[in-house]
């Protein structure tokens, strides 16, 4: 939301706010004490919905970050349940699949990314003076 800083009031910054921190339009027209309709009519408007998207596209990449570092101590979890005796069958088979799942997804990644490698260096190859 930075690109969109002083383009905005303060009142409208404080609804964009208020939008990224609240679950409803109206909850946030409560907390920025704004008229809910006043708030629809700004989101109409490209320049303050394009602002609410970025905020919204910046809160989401925070919580896929917060969930990658928490991917190690997943993974750990399960392996530990896989393993473990005392845990009951059918959740060993289960952490079984799930490990099992996760490793196929990656190595399918992997030769994606591969192939999308190779077809970048060859189409650079194939056309020299075109930069991307």
């Amino acid at each position: 939301m930075a690109d969109f800083k002083g383009k905005f009031s303060r009142k409208q910054e404080d609804a964009l706010v208020a939008l990224l921190s609240n679950r409803s339009v109206e909850d946030a027209a409560k907390a920025c004490d704004t008229p809910a309709r006043t708030i629809y009519r700004w989101l109409k408007e490209p320049d303050f919905f394009a602002a609410y998207r970025a905020g919204r596209r910046h809160a989401y990449g925070q919580s896929i970050a917060l969930l990658q570092q928490g991917s190690t101590a997943a993974a750990t979890t399960l392996l530990k349940l896989m393993l473990d005796a005392a845990t009951p069958p059918s959740t060993r088979v289960r952490a079984a699949e799930t490990v099992l799942t996760q490793a196929a997804k990656a190595i399918e990644i992997e030769d994606i990314d591969a192939r999308v490698s190779e077809l970048e260096r060859a189409a650079e190859e194939s056309n020299p003076g075109r930069r991307s």
